[in-house]
């Protein structure tokens, strides 16, 4: 047996009939043949925000949509960190905190330390020092 559907505006209507008329929910449920706790559910809906209330089939209200949008970009970007985070091959270290300038500078620090060792070295290190 299939699920049945009711449009936006039944919807409207049958809650209207419960508000503004006064119809009890249970002859009301009993008039249009549904549920009651259908109809109760959708009275509290309807109540809670009547603009957004009974979006569609399909359709999400913005709170929604933006709530979606966002555990998408989270789940990217835990991707993302995971990905930075563990060393996955040479690549990876490209992305790692350390700077051109700190990786100089470290060169430049065991360069001196060789030029002070009187290592054979040291002529190609001074030349290397200049440029």
């Amino acid at each position: 047996m299939e699920r049945r559907r009711f449009t936006r505006e039944f919807k409207v209507e049958a809650v209207k009939l419960v508000r503004e008329r006064g119809v009890a929910i249970r002859q009301a449920a009993r008039d249009l043949n549904v549920h009651e706790n259908v109809l109760r559910k959708w009275v509290k809906e309807f109540g809670a925000d009547p603009q957004q209330a009974f979006p569609g089939h399909g359709q999400m209200k913005p709170e929604q949509l933006e709530i979606e949008r966002l555990r998408r970009e989270v789940q990217k970007l835990r991707a993302e960190r995971d990905i930075l985070k563990n060393d996955h091959g040479p690549w990876a270290r490209l992305f790692a905190v350390e700077t051109a300038d700190a990786i100089l500078s470290a060169w430049r620090v065991a360069a001196v330390s060789l030029l002070e060792a009187q290592s054979p070295l040291k002529n190609v290190v001074h030349g290397w020092m200049r440029t």
